[in-house]
């Protein structure tokens, strides 16, 4: 049994994590703003403050927090939020770490499937290849060097790339069951997808296996706006139009942050799947389960 202590363990990937973890026995401590249950613990990073109980004996920390990519339009106030609620949240934790001197098994972080920038080609992303030179790119950039900070403490890190996370409530997948379901721009964009429970089983096997490095926490399967868009449709039961929502549309609504819906690229999962074993690995399959 481990002790492991969660940060944006009360968000959509936290509270099933936190569900799996505590089925194999584990102890599991959340980090919160609001903390309002027996097994939560205030912090907050803005005034450099975690509560010291939950860092007493723990084992390892998965740093899930940070705030909502797509939930708002991006500012420069708000790309500040996304960057430092996820990068000034690893950093606080790192000088807690230090300053306690505790001897962690492990930190495990998110990160995005975004590292390679927004951007549509043909090229199959692996864990070599640069990072983009966009917003997003430059996001997971920084997010990942405060993650990788640890290893200066003898840590291990573990890093997972991750696209979009389906799951039954909540989440991408929700918004997108619209009555008639459309792809969005040109189509040929490809969506970087995971069904929440393989999410969470990569995260449980690295606290239970200790995987380090950084890995493409995405299905096998690769998918367009298009054959997804199509695909859910007949999973649902709902009409499927083939006539894209257009992009000049998006950008009109969202701004900037359209990016993320009109373009992407196709991200290999040999790495992690030498290590992992799928247990939705089709698109059809992870639909019709959830």
């Amino acid at each position: 049994m481990a002790k492991i202590l969660i940060t944006g363990g009360t968000g959509l990937v936290g509270t099933r994590l936190t569900a799996l973890l505590l089925e194999k026995n584990h102890e599991v401590r959340i980090l919160t703003r609001n903390p309002n249950a027996k097994n939560e613990f205030h912090w907050d990073y803005s005034k450099s403050y975690v509560d010291e109980k939950a860092l007493e004996n723990i084992d390892y920390i998965i740093h899930l927090a940070g705030a909502g990519i797509a939930d708002k339009r991006w500012t420069a106030d708000r790309k500040k939020v996304i960057i430092d609620s996820r990068v000034a949240t690893a950093n606080l934790l790192f000088d807690k770490i230090k300053e306690h001197n505790i001897a962690l098994k492990g930190f495990i972080s998110a990160s995005g499937s975004n590292f390679y920038g927004a951007k549509t080609t043909d090229t199959i992303y692996t864990e070599e290849h640069n990072a983009g030179e966009d917003f997003l790119g430059d996001v997971c950039v920084k997010w990942e060097a405060a993650a990788n900070q640890f290893s200066k403490l003898e840590i291990p890190v573990t890093i997972l790339r991750t696209g979009i996370v389906l799951s039954q409530k909540g989440g991408a997948l929700e918004k997108m069951k619209t009555p008639i379901v459309s792809p969005l721009g040109s189509g040929n964009q490809y969506l970087s997808w995971i069904h929440i429970d393989d999410l969470c089983g990569i995260y449980v096997k690295a606290v239970e296996e200790e995987f380090n490095g950084t890995y493409n926490t995405v299905a096998p399967e690769f998918h367009t706006s298009k054959t997804f868009s199509k695909i859910l449709a007949n999973v649902i039961k709902r009409p499927f139009l083939p006539i894209a929502v257009p992009g000049f549309l998006l950008k009109l609504v969202f701004g900037e942050l359209a990016v993320i819906l009109l373009e992407g690229s196709k991200l290999s999962s040999k790495k992690i799947e030498k290590t992992y074993t799928f247990n939705y690995p089709t698109l059809k399959e992870a639909l019709k389960s959830l």
